[in-house]
């Protein structure tokens, strides 16, 4: 643990079921009781709007750009673009790429579809290819899977596009190394961090990415429909999906808003949503960041490492199949069974035993938080 202050069980910042074994936050984060205190707050001021200042339009807006900002270690939080989704944060990278016949779009097979749909058309508007680096069928995955990846990033190679961990099971890419590749031959390197940001230490310079996007209601413990974007100097002077009116220069003053200018406000705020200031969702947002800042990536895997390690062991004595730790991340991992088990049987059983965990692919996904705690690690291992 490096020294870092263990951090301990966070249920009771929880309203979830004493007789419920939540262990599937990778499908959908549980709001703290602050944050559900924040979004009532939020929605009673719609009652009152004459309470709502111009200024209320620019200043929760700010504040949870440095959140995220802070979160995978940036400097300028006004790089940050608030979006609805992935697939938007990645549209816009898509509307900014250029691509023509022959290049190469390199991302890892069966990826999350707001990381692949969108190069897809990319591909076939423009002539490109799509190269998805099938996994492994060796042990680690991650370790294998990155080398993969790093050969098959060539001169030709426009983009590559990754998350930090498979949406699936947890495994972890080598981003480090990849993104150096990437830069190598001058391709932009994306990175969906839905699945490890806010759970995981991520810092975008150490890793090199051009555009780093993440929804909010998984691991960030925030709302549905609201995300957040970091765009690196490749997309400074880009062209965004909308052209908002919040997004321009002196748009503070509402006053003068019929004095219509083409110039954007710095940064990536000329790739915010339009009505990207929703006074309802945007207070959930920055109250559970907030949270996430005061727990720390860092004691989050070291928490959930602890509560995990006696379940990984039972279940590989019984012969399930587990990336080694190195290669996936403390808060996701899957578990592939034993070929005389049938994933559907078992998932009954889990649900009977109200144990919620997903089937993602061929694996038993594992997705444990600040929220669990030893009876619902052993309510799973009792199944196993």
């Amino acid at each position: 643990m490096s020294g870092r202050s263990a951090l301990t069980c966070q249920r009771a910042e929880f309203s979830l079921p004493s007789d419920e074994h939540y262990l599937n936050c990778a499908y959908m984060g549980p709001l703290p009781l602050a944050a559900q205190q924040a979004g009532i707050e939020g929605i009673r001021s719609k009652g009152t709007p004459m309470r709502t200042r111009p200024q209320d339009f620019f200043t929760q807006s700010n504040e949870a750009r440095a959140l995220f900002a802070r979160l995978i270690h940036a400097d300028d939080p006004a790089r940050v673009a608030i979006i609805p989704s992935v697939s938007y944060g990645i549209a816009t990278v898509a509307r900014n790429i250029r691509c023509s016949s022959g290049d190469r779009i390199v991302i890892a097979a069966e990826q999350f579809p707001s990381n692949v749909h969108m190069w897809r058309r990319l591909a076939r508007e423009t002539g490109a290819e799509i190269r998805a680096v099938a996994a492994p069928q060796m042990w680690p995955r991650g370790e294998h899977w990155s080398a993969s990846i790093l050969e098959a990033i060539t001169d030709r190679t426009r983009l590559v596009a990754l998350p930090f961990v498979h949406w699936t099971d947890g495994t972890r890419f080598d981003l480090e190394a990849i993104g150096e590749r990437a830069r190598e031959v001058g391709a932009a390197f994306v990175i969906d961090g839905t699945q490890s940001i806010g759970a995981m230490p991520f810092d975008v310079t150490r890793i090199g990415a051009d555009a780093v996007i993440c929804a909010a209601y998984k691991w960030l413990l925030g709302p549905y429909s609201l995300g957040f974007a970091w765009y690196g100097p490749r997309f400074d002077d880009g062209v965004p999906l909308e052209e908002t009116w919040l997004g321009r220069e002196r748009s503070e003053d509402f006053q003068r808003l019929v004095e219509y200018t083409d110039n954007y406000q710095p940064g990536a705020t000329r790739y915010d949503m339009g009505e990207r200031s929703n006074f309802q969702l945007m207070p959930i947002a920055i109250a559970s960041m907030k949270l996430l800042h005061e727990w720390d990536a860092a004691r989050i895997q070291d928490y959930c490492d602890v509560l995990c390690e006696g379940l990984i062991a039972h279940a590989v004595a019984r012969g399930y199949t587990i990336e080694p730790r190195a290669w996936r991340g403390a808060h996701m991992f899957g578990m592939r069974v034993p070929s005389h088990l049938e994933l559907d049987t078992l998932q009954r059983s889990l649900l009977q035993a109200r144990v919620h965990v997903s089937l993602r692919g061929t694996a038993l996904r594992i997705a444990a938080n600040v929220y669990n705690d030893a009876e619902d690690v052993a309510a799973l291992q009792a199944l196993l």
